[in-house]
């Protein structure tokens, strides 16, 4: 069923629903126990992972983890991704989530994301109405302007 929405191949084609395909597997595992324990809230998941036992978690996490990542098919305007590209460095994006932005353990890939997809999580970190594991990213987001945010996300989808 998790294909309905992050595509068959874990690359969404569906406007605001992330790709699951290649990212870390120990950041889907927790992403998916934030979700079953309600400490990440939403209404489309809860009922998919609503009583999920940790074996099914594990088993997903890796299967996704283990898909290649593909680009999503939005336009990517190269002017905002060049002010992205220096924003990322700005902000040292790369040390948590690695200089190709592949992500690494907890810390999701960035790179080839869904541009209204990370616009939207990017705002929610800003705004404190989404937080991870910790609240690393809230700090690094605070203050960011919507044109930040926007040009991260157009430089992040254009990472190869």
């Amino acid at each position: 069923m998790c294909g309905t929405c992050h595509g068959k191949d874990g690359n969404s084609n569906l406007e605001k629903i992330p790709s699951l395909a290649g990212q870390p597997e120990l950041f889907l595992t927790n992403q998916l126990i934030l979700f079953r324990e309600r400490l990440r809230q939403s209404e489309i998941m809860e009922p998919f992972v609503k009583g999920m036992s940790d074996a099914d978690i594990t088993a997903l996490a890796t299967h996704y983890s283990k898909l290649p990542a593909h680009p999503s098919d939005e336009p990517v305007e190269q002017a905002l991704a060049a002010q992205g590209e220096k924003l990322a460095q700005q902000k040292y994006c790369g040390s948590c989530h690695l200089p190709d932005f592949v992500g690494r353990e907890q810390m999701p890939r960035l790179a080839k994301q869904r541009i209204d997809y990370t616009i939207d999580s990017l705002k929610a970190y800003r705004s404190g109405a989404r937080y991870g594991v910790d609240t690393t990213m809230n700090g690094v987001m605070y203050q960011a302007s919507d044109q930040d945010i926007r040009a991260l996300a157009h430089f992040l989808a254009s990472v190869r």
